[in-house]
């Protein structure tokens, strides 16, 4: 089955009752009681769930890939009892089925009765940890050895050389020249394209994800994985040049509960320091509300929606001939850009937290707009 957004639905269960994606490694439980894994009281009892849930800062990352690990044991008949504790054979068997992307021609998966919903093997080695903390919270010890992660990262390995030549094709670069026709285009005065010139700007020069400045519905804004007028902050550095540093509650290569930052420098007409400083003009608003937000006819401050924001941006792209089929990134744009200053590319993968230099993103980015940005 399937729900309204066309992804595979889970089957109902008294032992997963519905909750916020964050409660469900508290909240859904199995059939088998866990080992005592204290005395036998009701004060230690109780102190040890209270430390157990401390120890996770930030357990809303942990809701997907629970909820991943669960919609594979409905589609394979893995029975309840088997699922907590699960073995290595549930497991490694969760793995493979979460990294697959089979091809319509595949002469065994093509034709499989059993629907299939990748992900990237990085995503299934955090489905795998969400996995291994619901055991722990639910008083059970770790699922996985030390050689049972050596064979399943062996078999990852595997799947990620076997899907590496269908991966899609790289979204083209936001450039400079695509940048200029938006801020030009843009009434910055509008609350609504003030906060849209203010995350393109910020993306670009601090080589962002989108989904980093915007929010994927109104409802879904939470200060705990958003941006909020207080986390950025404006300074100047030893040399007395200004800066902003914009400090993400969550982002896709920090670990639960770590905080990083993205910097800001002074830009020319582009500036995003400039830009922020007229969407705190033009969006007046409290240090708990999106830090990229918009009033309504009606005053009411709302988040920055990602698809409202790109159907804005892409107007103004279509419109100069600039429309793909794919998108294009900013964080891409500013990572060429700064490449094509002469920035040191170890000093762009630092400032855009890419965890290797990633030469095949950034480098081959580059490549597509060199002459953008190198022309006189």
């Amino acid at each position: 089955p399937t729900d309204t957004r066309g992804h595979l639905a889970l089957r109902t269960s008294p032992l997963r009752p519905p909750c916020e994606a964050a409660e469900r490694i508290f909240c859904w439980r199995g059939t088998t009681p866990a080992p005592l894994g204290t005395l036998d009281d009701p004060t230690l009892q109780y102190l040890a769930h209270a430390a157990s849930r401390a120890s996770l800062r930030d357990t809303s990352g942990y809701g997907s890939g629970l909820r991943k690990f669960h919609l594979f044991c409905d589609i394979f008949s893995v029975p309840e009892d088997a699922r907590l504790p699960a073995s290595f054979a549930v497991l490694h068997s969760f793995a493979l089925w979460a990294a697959t992307d089979p091809a319509p021609d595949d002469p065994v998966l093509g034709d499989t009765p059993r629907p299939f919903e990748p992900v990237s093997v990085t995503v299934v080695r955090k489905y795998l940890a969400a996995v291994r903390a619901w055991h722990i919270i639910q008083g059970w010890p770790a699922p996985l050895s030390h050689d049972d992660h050596q064979r399943i990262n062996w078999s990852l390995r595997g799947l990620a050389n076997m899907y590496t030549s269908r991966r899609k094709p790289m979204r083209p670069p936001i450039t400079l020249a695509m940048l200029t026709a938006l801020q030009r285009c843009l009434q910055l005065h509008d609350p609504f394209d003030a906060c849209v010139w203010a995350m393109a700007s910020c993306a670009f020069f601090g080589m962002m994800r989108f989904g980093e400045v915007s929010v994927k519905s109104r409802s879904d804004f939470s200060p705990a994985r958003h941006l909020t007028r207080k986390d950025a902050f404006f300074g100047s550095d030893l040399r007395g040049q200004p800066y902003a540093r914009l400090d993400l509650p969550s982002a896709k290569t920090a670990q639960p509960g770590e905080t990083q930052s993205v910097f800001l420098t002074v830009q020319g007409d582009l500036c995003p320091l400039a830009a922020l400083y007229n969407l705190a003009r033009v969006v007046p608003a409290l240090a708990t509300d999106p830090l990229f937000s918009w009033r309504d006819s009606r005053g009411n401050t709302r988040p920055m929606v990602r698809a409202r924001a790109i159907e804005r941006v892409n107007g103004i792209l279509l419109a100069h001939g600039w429309g793909t089929t794919f998108g294009h990134s900013f964080r891409i744009g500013g990572a060429s850009f700064y490449l094509s200053q002469k920035v040191d590319p170890e000093i762009v993968r630092l400032a855009g937290r890419w965890r290797s230099l990633a030469y095949e993103t950034y480098i081959r980015a580059f490549e597509q707009v060199a002459s953008c940005h190198l022309a006189s």
